[in-house]
């Protein structure tokens, strides 16, 4: 399986998962309840992901799920091909550098993360 459908997440099995998990803000200064539950700060995913995430930080997680694309040693989810990681990133609008980001880039990643979003509304608008 090389992921899981947005629909199977929404009535099977699925978070709503913090990219900057909330525990990790909080460890980090960040406890402003506003502040961590950003909407540029979610993504769904399935349960079991969320769970073995738990409160790493994205740098940690990141890096891992990047490595098994490498080792095919399946550590967080059900990628292992570097080319489906990089579109799945690029279709939730999480900018690939997130495998470098630690809490001191939480504002900035949600300035990047709101700026693909957008984007995505607006090439999607102007399909139609």
């Amino acid at each position: 399986m090389n992921g899981t459908k947005v629909l199977d997440l929404l009535t099977i099995m699925g978070d709503i998962h913090h990219i900057f998990p909330k525990g990790y803000l909080q460890k980090n200064g960040i406890t402003d309840k506003s502040k961590y539950n950003q909407i540029a700060n979610y993504t769904y995913l399935d349960t079991q992901t969320n769970i073995s995430i738990g409160d790493k930080a994205p740098n940690d997680y990141f890096k891992t799920v990047f490595d098994q694309c490498d080792s095919k040693e399946m550590k967080f989810g059900n990628i292992s091909e570097l080319t489906l990681l990089k579109d799945n990133l690029s279709i939730n609008c999480i900018p690939e550098n997130i495998v470098t980001m630690v809490a001191t880039h939480y504002e900035d990643f949600l300035l990047e993360r709101r700026k693909l979003m957008a984007k995505k509304i607006k090439d999607y608008y102007f399909s139609l």
